[in-house]
């Protein structure tokens, strides 16, 4: 078993930035006419509440803002990968050269989220507020009985015992998908932009300038990486709603009753 060191400092790094950010713009709210990042702030936080109102059905003061924080924090950490992508491990490697350590093992990984570990990490503390939320608004015992008596539904006891193993299974791989589903999302989408933009970085390694084919890749190299970083904001920007939405609708599930 193994700690990611970069994947947990880069996390951290962002997490205290936003924490920084929302500390600062509440610190500093004003009545009268808001400053530009104030009013940046007080649309993602009407724009998720808004969703929150219109999506969870139960009574919770925790929704809101643990919608907010992972819609804000996965966004940020997949924003790791507008940067540019050798960059900082190039720092990270030239910083190991300065100390005398050998450069050929100073990996580092900047995108968070490209990491499978933090997207699970994320995911599994989703799945635990899932059955918290499912005990404290329906109580334990009808949260146990519902993993045997839904979705078959039987009036009669014999029908009830004889469904309950159909209904138990359909109740554990539906809950086992989840935390696979949302992690494996995030992570594949982040894991292959990172390699994309790998890929166009590739383009041009190792050409001579004064030959012709290296400035035709070049310019192809500026336009795809142009390209693809246009898109990407796009993409990052999905997957951040996407978690946060499917983390709103999971929750709202477990708080209903059948």
């Amino acid at each position: 078993m193994t700690l990611n060191v970069d994947t947990l400092f880069f996390t951290f790094v962002l997490s205290a930035l936003f924490i920084f950010g929302f500390w600062l713009v509440a610190r500093k709210a004003t009545s009268g006419v808001p400053g530009k990042f104030q009013t940046f702030i007080e649309i993602i936080v009407n724009f998720v509440d808004g969703l929150v109102r219109e999506t969870f059905h139960g009574s919770s003061k925790l929704i809101a803002p643990l919608s907010i924080t992972i819609f804000c924090l996965v966004f940020l950490m997949n924003f790791m990968d507008m940067l540019p992508v050798d960059f900082l491990p190039w720092a990270w490697q030239s910083g190991n050269v300065a100390a005398g350590h050998d450069p050929e093992h100073a990996f580092l990984r900047v995108v968070p989220t490209a990491d499978l570990n933090t997207t699970l990490g994320l995911a599994l503390a989703v799945f635990l507020l899932i059955q918290v939320f499912g005990i404290s608004h329906k109580g334990p015992v009808k949260f146990v009985q519902e993993a045997f008596t839904a979705p078959f539904h039987a009036e009669s006891l014999p029908m009830k015992i004889l469904l309950a193993p159909a209904n138990l299974l359909l109740r554990l791989i539906e809950e086992g998908v989840r935390p696979l589903s949302l992690s494996l999302r995030l992570f594949g989408n982040m894991y292959a932009g990172e390699l994309i933009f790998i890929l166009i970085a590739l383009m041009t390694l190792g050409s001579s300038l004064n030959h012709m084919g290296t400035w035709a890749m070049g310019t192809m190299q500026l336009v795809a990486g142009f390209g693809w970083t246009a898109f990407h904001v796009l993409i990052i920007t999905l997957q951040a709603f996407i978690f946060m939405m499917l983390t709103i609708v999971y929750l709202s599930m477990s708080a209903e009753n059948h």
